[in-house]
């Protein structure tokens, strides 16, 4: 059976006037106290008994005795050490958890995926902090760890940019970087209010369903992000003109007209315009000629 409920601001109130703790504006702590949003949160990870739940900030515990309900093991990752007694007390009640203090960004997240929770489904759910959501997206995506999905709540901003499509105001290279390691599903809008204390802006719950298979076939990942993050460096240049322009970029003006050319694409075309196809294509056509004629258009 849980314990008592975090999930209100009555609760958590008391809990941290307990401990005596305050928050740390450089942590970017922004405890939930709303259980719509926090069901809405687990729903949207749709967690089992035969999954494992790793958690980044867990905070006082508030969506982990949630998870603890629902998960086969739940390892949670804080790196407040303030906030392990106040973990210690509001999980006690459950068998099937670890508190880690630690640094999710020196943590080894594939040792704990394959040997803490080997044998069950891995899944990240996390209340990302603002100020690094894209690092550690970007760094579970990349490492390729052994997990289903990544169910997080992050500043809506962002949640828009991840799951944005080409030609909109939101599509850039964090969306290309997203789309090409997992399929987006956007859950939930989380207003202000639901928080303690309140942050100044809105946020989203998106889920990412990691790939198995790749979604394009691209013969230098490294390679393509670079012709993506120089495409967007400047939105109101052209393709052709940001490109050519990039200093760890090789590639003439004239080199890009015919890549694009072949691609059937126009010569002022801007980076916004693309898909991740296209851009897997654009890559491919120019880092190897040879092997273009295997890639479909």
């Amino acid at each position: 059976m849980m314990m008592e409920n975090l999930g209100s601001a009555k609760s958590t109130s008391q809990i941290i006037k307990k401990y005596g703790f305050s928050f740390q504006k450089r942590l970017g702590q922004n405890f939930l106290i709303d259980d719509h949003v926090l069901d809405k949160i687990v729903d949207a990870a749709s967690v089992g008994k035969d999954d494992g739940v790793i958690e980044i900030g867990p905070g006082i515990g508030t969506m982990t005795q949630r998870l603890c309900e629902r998960a086969g093991k739940v390892i949670a990752i804080e790196i407040d050490s303030r906030l392990i007694p106040i973990l210690e007390e509001t999980l006690s009640a459950y068998d099937n958890v670890s508190i880690i203090n630690a640094d999710v960004m020196k943590t080894d997240i594939r040792s704990l995926a394959e040997k803490d929770l080997a044998s069950l489904n891995v899944k990240v759910v996390a209340n990302l902090p603002y100020y690094i959501t894209t690092p550690i997206v970007m760094e579970l995506l990349e490492k390729r760890l052994p997990i289903d999905s990544i169910t997080i709540m992050v500043q809506k901003e962002v949640a828009e940019r991840m799951k944005a499509k080409p030609g909109t105001k939101d599509y850039g290279a964090l969306s290309l970087a997203v789309q090409y390691y997992a399929q987006t599903y956007y859950a939930a809008n989380v207003p202000p209010n639901c928080f303690i204390p309140r942050p100044k802006v809105g946020s989203g719950v998106i889920r990412l369903d990691i790939r198995k298979e790749p979604v394009t076939e691209v013969y230098d990942e490294d390679h393509m992000f670079e012709i993506i993050r120089a495409s967007f460096n400047q939105r109101r240049k052209t393709l052709v003109n940001a490109v050519s322009n990039h200093a760890s970029l090789p590639h003439s003006k004239k080199e890009l007209e015919e890549a694009l050319k072949k691609l059937d694409l126009p010569a002022a075309i801007r980076g916004e315009a693309l898909d991740l196809n296209q851009f897997a294509a654009l890559s491919n056509l120019l880092t190897s000629k040879d092997l273009y004629g295997k890639i479909s258009k």
